[in-house]
């Protein structure tokens, strides 16, 4: 194997990727203002009394979003992107992903269940009402609100100092089901779409993609597969922009 096989490029912050860093930090500094807008309570809560809340609302925007633009929410505008990211510098192991992946809809599962059962036994929903349990608007705004907010705060630094770079997103978020679900019905339904693709004889192996994919795919078998779909790609771009060879880019259309 050749000298580039065996040492590949370390992380460039190109243009395109400082700004995908400078927009989830910045949903990070606003999460104690957005967090109940992603709270899966308040859409239990809300549902026993036949209220669409507001989180009821951001996820359904998301599974929409995700029909055309994948997990690109996930790479680009989650809060929770922001700080595992900015934990990069004290923990950049690789997650292990894969089998594991199935936590995250253990957690899903029985959350959508007690959703459905509360939402019937209440009569089904009556009202819509973005700030349901949110008077002023802001997440966190009495004391006791901080409890919730540093118990989040701590899951999601610990799994992922833990078990692996963005390992909540892996294994913990009750948001990324619903994109995944996206993702497939996208696929299925072959309509036009973000994704990303490669030109699999230009790849030398050098395995920089996968060096610095912050999901820790296996970017470089994807390519060799001639395949970049994975539902756990996130579309941050990192691969596109690392790249010596230009493999990999972004492309809108129907290609599965």
């Amino acid at each position: 194997m050749s000298e580039v096989a065996r040492t590949p490029q370390v992380l460039v912050m190109t243009k395109r990727q400082k700004v995908r860093r400078a927009i989830i930090l910045v949903s990070l500094l606003l999460f104690p203002i957005t967090l109940d807008y992603f709270s899966p309570y308040l859409i239990i809560n809300g549902a026993s009394q036949g209220i669409i809340a507001g989180s009821f609302i951001t996820f359904s925007l998301l599974f929409m979003f995700s029909l055309f633009f994948g997990r690109a929410w996930c790479g680009w505008v989650c809060p929770g992107a922001g700080l595992q990211e900015a934990g990069f510098g004290v923990s950049n192991k690789r997650a292990r992903g894969g089998k594991f992946n199935w936590i995250k809809y253990f957690i899903w599962g029985p959350w959508i269940g007690i959703i459905v059962i509360v939402a019937v036994s209440a009569g089904g929903f009556r009202k819509v009402n973005p700030l349901h349990m949110m008077e002023t608007g802001i997440s966190v705004a009495e004391p006791a609100n901080y409890m919730m907010y540093f118990t989040i705060i701590g899951s999601v630094v610990i799994l992922s100092f833990t078990a692996g770079k963005r390992a909540f997103c892996h294994y913990g978020c009750w948001m990324a089901p619903f994109v995944i679900i996206g993702i497939k019905i996208k696929s299925w339904l072959k309509w036009p779409s973000l994704q990303l693709v490669a030109a699999t004889d230009k790849c030398k192996q050098c395995s920089t993609c996968e060096k610095n994919c912050p999901m820790s795919l296996k970017v470089r078998e994807m390519v060799q597969g001639g395949s970049m779909e994975n539902t756990e790609c996130i579309l941050c771009g990192t691969c596109v922009d690392n790249c010596p060879d230009k493999v990999i880019r972004y492309s809108w259309n129907s290609k599965v």
